[in-house]
């Protein structure tokens, strides 16, 4: 006991120092994060707003608007025509573009121009004078630059982080640093640093008051959209994204000094570790270490009013919608590719990621990760795993699940309080599974207990049913009754045809290695189809579906048992002769029907086995076998029950000891599987039997005998030949109802 108690502290100690380690770094395990991930996620969901923010507003570069306008990228006169339109007509209080004006545009006219200024009119001075007033005029980057100068207009740029390169080609011109760090911040501040930029034109971002990246760095492992750096830092300076820069203007403009707040200030008043907040006039934006704010969705796409980019340029907007409004430009058409995934929806505008950030600036809705949630983790997942390492072990199985219902609920209740109360973001799916580990960890000790009642269910029905069903029946032990009942079931029985002659061929020895190399892998076929080994009767084998677990597809388990039973025998057959073995051939009899299921006989010894008429038929099937020359029998019960397979009609008989005729049938296999040509013959089999039955005795001839041509060791064809000379010399009489009796089994 003391050895078992040492080994179970042990584990508990090891598993919650695994859990100790990945809180502080040191062991990192992704699957954890992405439980914690998803636990974000759950959480972001469960306590969504879904409201509309009307103050922000999306002019989107749709599928409606390209088909109005044009393809993407519009002309430059086109832009400035929508900007002019937004603040002239509009109203529009900030402007930011969640697009960049990366390249110079010259209109065709202008590149005319300039063709014949340098061809056949160059010395044409009166052309040459018209020529430089129209090729201002014509100079759309100019125009778009005149249109945004001296508005609260953003301008978007995206950098560029490379990892197979020192340096990346950078294009265009940044907008001015919103803080040259100089030499007071030490590189302790994880901020990410791009190695290049894609960004506007020169005339258009000089002419433009702001500038602000929209590209995301710290896109999540899983391509979740869940976090966005507000700063990044390029050449030792800070630059604001987007979104920071549109909810400054808004908030008042540019003149508003941004601060950080900062922890890890050491003596000398340099040492600066973390950022936890930026701040500018009365805002304060929590952030973590890397300066990134989790993004407070406000719900899937449509938390933001939408315009199409073309009723802003044909000027057919509402304007009470945009009076004031604070407007992004940006897409949702599928072919600009600026779709993400994000929790609240797999594909979901880039545009209105900016927004929601926007939003939760200006509403002060932004969570916090706080930098304290390494040791909040650490701390108690120390407290959780030591008072169940302790308190398990000593308590009963029942009161150890409510222990572990009642510490899960409690964590999750502390997570969503300071979660929804707090806007706190704090780890929760370590915690979460410390508990569950714990606690299958010790009850894996009941797992010996549980075993012997699973190793008592081995010995009972171990020798008759496969270990997967013996595993079923540990899972539910309510399934397994020994008491009769009845219940619809398919049985099996199979015999080797001339055992007896058989027998008599080969000493007790052989026979024994004989009777073991044929019943073994049929075991096999029978148990890895489900089937319940009744008893071996010597060369025979009796065997059930349908008990002691139910199975409701009893009947085409047994059918495809035999005919794997048959195709194993044959790849035996090879063995057998090997070993001086004579050939073994076999008959196998199904019936599906009601049949007494349980553990029967006397006090001094019980089977579990099957009873009844259905079962009787079953026996009597597999003695016609032979007497069709057959090697599967089924009775009609069955073949209705799997109508998937293809049939042969092989009579309609009296057995010894029933009155009532049966059908009886020999599968053939699975009507996918069974070629046209064979099918063919079944029909034409089935219209001779047909004419058999209707006593034209020529025309049923002539059939059997054309089929027996086509295939001479099909021994049905000649019994019905037989029959049909018989019959023409000794006529059955006008009532015969087709019926062939059987007086032996």
């Amino acid at each position: 006991m003391i050895n078992q108690k040492l080994f179970r502290t042990i584990l508990s100690f090891s598993l919650i120092s695994i859990f100790l380690l990945y809180s502080i770094s040191v062991l990192p395990i992704p699957f954890f994060q992405q439980l914690e991930n998803l636990a974000y996620d759950a959480k972001l969901n469960l306590s969504l707003p879904n409201t509309i923010d009307k103050r922000i507003v999306i002019v989107d570069i749709d599928e409606k608007s390209l088909k109005e306008i044009g393809h993407f990228p519009w002309s430059r006169d086109v832009v400035s025509t929508m900007v002019s339109n937004l603040f002239n007509k509009y109203n529009a209080k900030v402007v930011g573009f969640d697009i960049v004006f990366a390249e110079k545009e010259e209109s065709s006219a202008n590149k005319i121009l300039n063709r014949l200024a340098k061809g056949s009119l160059k010395n044409n001075k009166g052309y040459i004078k018209e020529f430089h007033k129209l090729k201002y005029s014509l100079d759309n980057d100019k125009k778009l630059a005149r249109s945004i100068e001296h508005k609260p207009i953003v301008l978007g740029y995206y950098f560029k982080s490379t990892a197979d390169q020192k340096k990346s080609i950078s294009t265009g011109m940044l907008p001015a640093p919103i803080l040259d760090l100089g030499t007071s911040w030490n590189d302790e501040i994880a901020f990410q640093k791009p190695e290049g930029y894609g960004a506007n034109i020169k005339l258009l971002q000089g002419a433009a008051k702001l500038g602000g990246y929209f590209d995301n760095p710290l896109v999540d492992s899983d391509g979740i959209f869940r976090r966005v750096p507000i700063v990044q830092q390029y050449d030792n300076k800070l630059y604001e994204s987007l979104a920071l820069a549109v909810a400054r203007e808004a908030l008042g403009g540019q003149g508003i000094e941004l601060k950080f707040v900062v922890a890890g200030i050491g003596e000398n008043g340099e040492e600066l570790y973390a950022i936890e907040a930026v701040s500018f006039g009365n805002t304060l934006i929590p952030v973590d270490k890397q300066a990134s704010v989790l993004v407070p969705y406000l719900g899937k796409q449509g938390s933001f009013m939408y315009i199409p980019a073309a009723d802003i340029i044909k000027r057919r907007a509402d304007p009470n919608i945009l009076n004031n409004a604070i407007v992004l430009i940006g897409t949702t058409a599928p072919g600009l590719l600026d779709l993400r995934s994000t929790p609240v929806q797999h594909v979901y505008p880039g545009v209105e990621v900016h927004a929601n950030i926007v939003s939760g600036i200006l509403s002060g809705t932004i969570k916090q990760k706080p930098d304290y949630s390494i040791g909040y983790e650490f701390s108690l997942l120390t407290i959780l795993g030591l008072l169940l390492a302790f308190l398990i072990p000593r308590l009963s199985p029942l009161m150890t699940s409510v222990l572990t219902l009642v510490l899960i609920g409690l964590v999750i209740t502390l997570d969503f309080f300071l979660w929804s109360y707090y806007a706190t973001v704090l780890p929760i799916a370590s915690l979460l599974l410390l508990i569950t580990f714990m606690f299958i960890l010790h009850m894996s000790y009941g797992f010996f207990v549980e075993t012997r009642g699973k190793r008592e269910l081995a010995r009972v029905f171990g020798q008759y049913i496969p270990p997967e069903l013996v595993d079923d029946l540990g899972e539910d032990p309510n399934a397994m009754n020994l008491e009769g009942k009845s219940r619809e079931m398919s049985v099996l029985f199979s015999d080797v045809r001339g055992f007896t002659t058989i027998s008599e061929g080969l000493d007790s020895k052989e026979l024994t290695q004989l009777m073991n190399a044929f019943l073994t892998p049929m075991t096999h076929v029978i148990h890895n189809n489900r089937g319940t080994i009744d008893k071996y009767m010597g060369d025979a084998i009796m065997c059930f579906w349908g008990a002691p677990l139910e199975d409701h597809q009893h009947a085409a388990h047994s059918i495809k048992a035999a005919l794997e039973m048959i195709a194993e025998l044959k790849r035996l057959q090879p063995i057998f002769k090997e070993n001086g073995w004579p050939e073994i051939k076999v008959g196998v009899g199904i019936n599906t029907g009601t049949m007494s299921v349980g553990n029967m006989g006397s006090e001094f010894r019980m089977a579990y086995t099957v009873m009844g008429d259905a079962v009787n038929l079953g026996s009597r099937l597999e003695g016609l076998t032979k007497a069709y020359g057959v090697q599967i029998i089924v009775s009609e019960s069955t073949k209705n029950a799997v109508p998937e397979y293809e049939y042969r009609k092989l009579d309609v008989v009296r057995v010894k000891g029933k009155t009532k005729p049966v059908a009886i049938f020999e599968p053939i296999g699975s009507s996918e599987t069974i070629y046209t040509q064979e099918k063919k013959r079944i029909y034409r089999y089935h219209r001779a039997v047909k004419l058999y039955r209707e006593m034209k005795w020529e025309a049923a001839e002539k059939e059997f005998y054309l089929l027996s041509q086509q295939e001479p060791k099909r021994y049905i064809h000649k019994l019905y030949l037989d029959r049909i000379m018989f019959f023409k010399n000794n006529s059955p009489g006008k009532d015969w109802d087709g019926v062939f009796t059987f007086t032996t089994k």
